[in-house]
């Protein structure tokens, strides 16, 4: 799969769903890590994936009620 295929899946309501999960899933484990660890890198990854997650999440939430797949 090649990244123009990826960002066209990405851009659908699946894509936005599995991101949305491999992002909280990422997150998770990286949480898990920044406490144990308390490294300044793991928690500002944490935040990242963190972001990510509202971001898919929200758009999934938006073209769900919009209709939209894309």
């Amino acid at each position: 799969m090649n990244l123009k295929q990826l960002d066209k899946f990405h851009k659908t309501r699946t894509g936005y769903a599995v991101f949305g999960l491999v992002e909280l899933a990422l997150g998770y484990l990286f949480f898990s890590l920044a406490v144990n660890s308390g490294s300044l890198w793991e928690w500002a990854l944490t935040a990242i994936l963190l972001l990510g997650v509202l971001q898919n999440f929200a758009r999934l939430i938006g073209a769900l009620i919009n209709g939209k797949s894309n």
